[in-house]
This record gives structure tokens, sequence and C-alpha cells, in this order.
């Protein structure tokens, strides 16, 4: 058999899409749903986190054994890990942030370590890191971790700058979209290769889909449109799903293009790419920790001049001396709606009050992770919820005097 027709069987075997306008588009849905499912399962049905990450990890190995079984790209069980696997990264990085306490700065670094040392192994076994050339198991072991890794990392960055840094659902999602725009006027313009395009841009497509999931679920007041994630992962998931539908009839997004599987691409040893890695990494190194520390430093304004806290947790208190009365009176949808509002209000007040006191914030932080845990629980406990809204409340008022 020819080199060609070598080629294109593998082509033909391969078990990923082809790169179109749909691909991305279906991209970012799935971030947005990782992003607005996860906060659903998590909150509105009371799983709590280990729990949904526990259910999550399962679906995710039911879904990766089919797609890995398949024998070649099939829509709906690819698009169906995608989704999947969006929710469990994100899940991952809210476990090391809320459940560990892990700081976001250091979740940033070890996920963005694992990821280079994931495309790095990857090149060294098979000397591509393409995804026209993902037609074994190794490679699609490779492409899956790649895939996890982009997710865990895009939810880190996401969180670090719209959130503690207080850039805002919006900025951040305006600021990473700008980015993508670069990389491909970079591309189109500046010869930048299509392999590092592409992983740059998919990486990037996770911190964009989940600001904008943020954007549309929280409520206004918070600067987000007030859908919340039930509406937003509902109007998703229907596009998603119509989506796949339309590819799987059409099969637009499977057809072999000779370019793009041939030998000199799969075999690409072009050290002028080597340059352009270098060049990426250090671009953004240098912009990412310069706007980190930038942003570090302008966070609250005139706020950020006090030392203390004295005074700046009125709100929190009240909402908390809120959730007690409901819970009180057993009227736990008030409760958790209530409990909904503390979080976004804290969330939103993180970047201000870290900055201020990190050492009071993070003992704060904890008690009304409890207090959140335990109102939004599906059988939530009156005596439970009553001791952790109070340990609270003793933190928030001490702090707060």
């Amino acid at each position: 058999m020819s080199l060609e027709k070598q080629n294109k069987t593998k082509f033909l075997l391969s078990k990923v899409p082809e790169v179109t306008i749909f691909f991305w588009i279906i991209k970012v849905l799935c971030t947005t749903v990782g992003e607005t499912f996860s906060d659903f399962l998590n909150v509105n049905v009371g799983l709590g986190l280990i729990n949904t990450t526990i259910i999550m990890g399962i679906v995710f190995i039911i879904v990766a054994y089919l797609q890995f079984r398949a024998t070649r790209y099939i829509p709906g069980i690819y698009w169906v890990t995608v989704v999947v696997i969006s929710v469990f990264g994100t899940l991952v990085t809210d476990n090391l942030t809320d459940g560990l306490g892990v700081p976001l700065e250091i979740s940033t670094i070890v996920f963005a370590v694992l990821l280079g040392l994931t495309f790095l192994f990857w090149y060294l076994s098979e000397k591509t890191l393409s995804i026209h050339s993902i037609y074994t198991s190794k490679r699609e072991a490779f492409y899956w971790l790649t895939i996890l890794f982009t997710f865990a990392l895009g939810t880190a960055v996401g969180d670090l700058y719209s959130e503690q840094l207080g850039l805002g659902y919006l900025g951040t999602g305006i600021a990473i979209a700008i980015i993508i725009g670069c990389v491909f006027l970079a591309y189109k313009f500046l010869k930048l290769d299509s392999v590092l395009s592409f992983w740059v841009a998919y990486i990037f497509t996770r911190p964009l889909g989940a600001c904008l999931g943020d954007y549309l679920s929280q409520p206004k007041k918070y600067g987000g449109l007030g859908l919340g994630t039930v509406v937003t992962s509902l109007i998703f998931l229907i596009a998603i799903l119509a989506i796949i539908v339309y590819l799987s009839v059409t099969k637009c997004d499977t057809t072999p293009k000779a370019e793009k599987i041939s030998s000199k691409e799969i075999n690409r040893k072009n050290k002028g790419v080597l340059a352009q890695i270098i060049g990426v990494l250090c671009i953004f190194l240098v912009v990412g920790t310069g706007s980190y520390f930038w942003l570090n430093n302008n966070i609250g304004g005139s706020e950020a001049t006090q030392v203390t806290l004295t005074g700046q947790l009125t709100d929190f208190i009240n909402t908390e001396t809120d959730i007690l009365n409901s819970v009180d009176s057993k009227d736990f949808t008030i409760a958790k709606t209530k409990a909904n509002d503390l979080e976004s209000a804290w969330d939103n007040s993180a970047a201000q009050l870290k900055k201020i006191d990190k050492t009071t914030w993070n003992k704060i932080d904890g008690t009304i992770d409890e207090v959140l845990s335990t109102v939004r629980s599906r059988n939530a406990d009156k005596n439970k919820c009553i001791t952790a809204i109070n340990n609270s409340l003793d933190v928030l008022n001490e702090s707060n005097k």
C-alpha cells in the first residue's frame, strides 16, 4: 500500500474531528457548560463538591471507555466526552481551591507544568502533537490527558483573574478573546505554526467559556446577567445537542484533507517551531506575570490602604443572620437562596478583602464554605446548619470589630 493510501486510511480512522468553525463553537459551549453544570450539581441539586466530583469522575470513566472503544470519530461520543471532561476538570480545580485551600496561583503553576510535561512526553514518544494524527490508543491517551489539564488550567486562570484579581467575568472574557484573536492573526499573517496555534487557542477557550458561563449565570448585582446556572446550562446543552445532530447528519467535520495527513506534518522536524514555542512561552510568561502583579497591586483602590477588615463585613453578617433565621424556621428553600447570595457576594469581594488581610480572609472563607456546604446539603440538618452559621458569625463579628 502506498504511503498516501496509508495516510488516508489512518486519517479515516482518526478519533477527533476536523478543526472547523463548528469545532470552536462547540468547544466554547462545552467549556461554558463545564462551569455552569458543575455549579448546578454542586449548588442547585445540593450534591456538594465531593459528591459531585465522585459522580462526574465515574461518568468520565464511562464516556472515556466508550470513546476509546470507538474505532473512528463519532460526534455524539466525542463531544459528550468533552462536556464531561470539562465538568470534571473544573471540579478538580474547585476541589483544590475550595476543598483543600490551595491558592489559585499554585494551581495555575502546577497545571501549567503538568500540561507542559504532557506535551513534552507526547512529542518525545510520537514526534508530533497534531490532533490529525490521533489514530492509536497511545496518542489518544496523550490527547485526552492534555484536554483534562487544559480544562483544569483554564479554570484556575479564569478564576484567578476574574475573581481573585478583580478583573471580573466580562473583563477577563474580553482579555482572553483578544489573546485568541492575536493568536489567529499570528497564524494567518506571521506564519505561526498551526499545531502551536491550535493548542494555544484551545487552552484559552477554557477560561473564555468559563467567564462566559459565569457572566451569564451570576446575579446582575455581582456583574452577571442573572440567568442562573440552570437556564444557562440548558441553553448551552441544547445548542451543543443541535450542533452534534447537525455534524452527525452532514459529516462536515469528518471529511479527510490530504494536506493535513502528509508525512511532512506528522513527522515535522522544523527547528523554527521550537523557536516559536520558546517565543510564545516567553511572551505569556512576561505578560501573565506582569498583569498579575499590576492587577494585584491595584486591587480595591483606596480600600486597599486599610490594614484591618473592621466595618467591611457587615453585609455578610446580615446575610448569614438571614440564613440563620430561615434555617431556624425550617425554610431551607429561602436559606439556600440566601446561601447563593452569600457565595456570590463573598467571591466578588474576595479580591479587596484578601488584599486587606489575607490571613483573616482565609479563616472566614473556611467558615463560609462550611455554611454553604451544610445549608445546601440535599438532606440539610437543622442543628448542623445552625452550628456552622453560628461559628461563622462568631468569626465575622470578631473580625468586623
